[in-house]
C-alpha cells in the first residue's frame, strides 16, 4: 500500500506529507457535513445576520468552539450593519443650534461694546485663497477682532473671539447661521463671555448689512491681490483694520474715524439717548 502511496505521488508530483494533510482535510470536511448543514440552515434563516451566539442559541447541543470552526471553515460570514450615514450627519446637526434674530436690523445703536456683529469673508491672492473672521461693533463701527487662516477651520472664529476686547454685561453678537456659529464650541466660547447669540435669518444678508458693508469697503480700498504670500497679506490687513479705525472718517459718524466716534458716545453719555436692545 505504501508502495501504491508513493507511485501516486511521483505521478502528482506531490509530497508524501502533501498527499496525507489532504487525506486528512478530506476526513475532516466529511466528518464536518453533517453539523455544517445545521448551522447553514440557521445562518440562512438568519439571512446572513447570525454570528455564532445566535446560531449556538438555536443548536444549544452544539459545541461553541465548533461552531466557531465551522463558520470560519466555509465562510458564513455575518453580514455587518453599516452605519447609516444619514442618521451620522443628523447627530452632527442637532449638535447645532441656531439662534432667534435679537438684532433684527436695529443698526442704530448708541452704546460702545453692546452690540456686535461677526461675519467671514474669503481674500483671493496670488492664485490662493485666505480667509478673514471680523468682528465689528456696530455702535461704533470699529472693528474689535480679526483673524486670517489658510483654511475655513473652526478655530478661525474662535481665535478672533478670543481676540475681542472686554465686552458690557449682556453683550449680543449677531452672525448668519453658518457652519462655524452653530458650532457647539463656539456657543460655549459666547457663553462663556457672558454675551447673547443673535442670528440671521437664513440666507438673508441684510439681517447682518453692517459687516457686509465693511468687507466690501475693504475689498475696495486694499489692494490684497498684489500680495505674494500670506504673511504679505497679514500684514497688509493689520495695516488697514488700523487705517479704517483710526484714520478713516465716516459721514453717517459725525465725520469722526470709528475710534474717535467710539470715544464721543461714551463722553456725551449715550445711555437713554439710543435705543440699546433690550434682551
Amino acid at each position: 500500500m505504501n508502495d501504491d502511496v508513493a507511485v501516486l505521488c511521483n505521478l502528482a508530483n506531490v509530497s508524501r506529507s502533501g498527499y496525507y494533510k489532504w487525506l486528512l482535510s478530506t476526513e475532516q470536511a466529511d466528518k464536518d457535513t453533517d453539523e455544517y448543514l445545521k448551522i447553514k440552515e440557521v445562518f440562512d434563516k438568519g439571512k446572513g445576520k447570525h454570528g455564532w451566539r445566535r446560531i449556538k442559541m438555536q443548536l444549544p447541543e452544539m459545541n461553541h468552539k465548533k461552531i466557531q470552526r465551522i463558520v470560519r471553515k466555509y465562510g458564513l460570514i455575518t453580514k455587518v450593519r453599516r452605519r447609516n450615514p444619514y442618521k451620522a450627519i443628523m447627530k452632527k446637526r442637532m449638535e447645532h443650534r441656531t439662534f432667534p434674530n435679537k438684532l433684527e436690523r436695529n443698526f442704530f445703536q448708541t452704546i460702545p461694546r453692546t452690540v456686535f456683529c461677526t461675519d467671514i469673508t474669503y481674500i483671493p491672492f496670488h492664485g490662493r485663497f485666505a480667509y478673514l473672521s471680523v468682528i465689528k461693533d456696530i455702535a461704533s463701527g470699529e472693528v474689535v477682532a480679526w483673524s486670517l487662516s489658510h483654511g475655513l477651520e473652526e478655530a478661525l472664529v474662535l481665535d478672533t473671539m478670543r481676540n475681542m476686547p472686554r465686552v458690557s454685561d449682556d453683550a449680543m453678537i449677531h452672525s448668519d447661521q453658518g457652519f462655524h456659529y452653530t458650532n457647539p464650541q463656539y456657543i460655549e466660547v459666547v457663553e462663556g463671555l457672558g454675551m447673547i447669540q443673535s442670528m440671521s435669518g437664513k440666507g438673508n444678508c441684510i439681517d447682518n448689512a453692517p459687516i457686509e458693508s465693511f468687507f466690501g469697503h475693504m475689498k475696495d480700498e486694499l489692494d490684497y491681490q498684489s500680495c505674494a504670500s500670506f504673511e504679505e497679506l497679514r500684514s497688509q490687513i493689520d495695516a488697514y483694520m488700523q487705517y479704517y479705525n483710526c484714520e478713516r472718517k465716516q459721514w453717517t459718524r459725525n465725520k469722526m474715524t470709528p475710534v474717535e466716534y467710539r470715544e464721543h458716545l461714551l463722553t456725551v453719555g449715550s445711555v437713554g439717548v439710543g435705543s440699546r436692545i433690550v434682551h
